[in-house]
């Protein structure tokens, strides 16, 4: 059985159904209470190359030196766009990457386009300069926000950042629950359940759709790029939204908005030698006032 997308036209064979899904498209996201259609924004990031790269700072603004450096798309983000694509083959609807960036974070998100992603948005604008978590949580947002998808899907972090402050932040921002650390996304009608990584084993939690969900690291292995993808990906839409477009202050980003800054950079202290405690008849007691010295019990 066909069905058309119910958020973005293809290019396929009209059926009854097809026709009945663009006339009503929220009244047949359903059949038989299976989801058959969803829409999924997947949030990825431009960063240096982490196997090519050095991370440095730049000592004037204490922020990570992203000029003169090979750029990619984000790893941990390329399994999220796989978790994504895996659920539109399976229920059908649209897949859309959300980034915020530099204009040349482009090249990046066109890598999305050619994975497989129907569409891109660019959140571009010099005031973003600057931004910490909550920042890149609020452009997120509000992007997101008008795309009123059923599901986001954040890596769990950065792999130039390391904060994994994001996804949460989105999520409160939306009003909608967070899944964290999945290795296994499923959608059952209006439910997302997805089995969480823990220390031993995992756990099944479930939502109730809208949801945003971060997939654990090495969860998805990443589809390469076709050369039929590269070449579709140069006429798929990407658009490119300033603060403005999003309904955002330049207050509510940048270095305006920061809650968070790196005031200084030093090297780690070095490791102080320990004590050594010989167990002469009194060693259970010596270690025992060493920690309550240090009032470590």
């Amino acid at each position: 059985m066909l069905l058309h997308d119910c958020h973005a036209p293809r290019e396929q064979p009209v059926t009854a159904l097809a026709l009945a899904v663009q006339a009503a498209p929220d009244a047949l996201k359903f059949i038989d209470d299976r989801r058959v259609c969803v829409k999924i924004c997947v949030c990825v990031k431009q960063i240096p190359d982490p196997n090519t790269t050095t991370p440095k700072l730049d000592p004037a603004t204490n922020r990570l030196v992203r000029t003169g450096v090979s750029l990619v798309l984000d790893p941990g983000d390329e399994g999220g766009v796989e978790a994504a694509l895996l659920l539109q083959e399976k229920h059908g609807g649209e897949v859309v990457a959300v980034s915020m960036g530099p204009q040349s974070a482009q090249e990046a998100v066109r890598r999305t386009l050619a994975m497989g992603v129907d569409r891109a948005i660019l959140i571009s604008d010099p005031a973003l300069a600057g931004s910490d978590s909550l920042g890149t949580a609020r452009a997120l947002a509000a992007a997101i926000k008008a795309e009123a998808p059923d599901l986001v899907i954040c890596a769990t972090e950065s792999t130039d950042g390391y904060t994994g402050m994001v996804p949460g932040g989105i999520a409160e921002l939306l009003g909608v629950p967070a899944l964290s650390f999945a290795r296994e996304i499923e959608i059952n009608g209006d439910t997302c359940t997805v089995h969480r990584v823990t220390p031993t084993g995992y756990q099944v939690v479930e939502a109730a759709l809208p949801v945003v969900v971060t997939v654990a690291s090495g969860a998805y292995t990443p589809r390469y790029p076709s050369m039929k993808g590269i070449m579709a990906s140069k006429k798929k839409p990407l658009d490119v939204k300033g603060v403005a477009d999003l309904g955002l202050s330049a207050d509510d980003v940048g270095d305006a908005g920061a809650k968070e800054r790196v005031v200084s950079v030093g090297r780690a202290e070095a490791r102080a030698a320990g004590r050594v405690i010989k167990d002469d008849g009194t060693g259970a007691a010596a270690i025992a006032d060493f920690l309550a010295q240090n009032k470590l019990v």
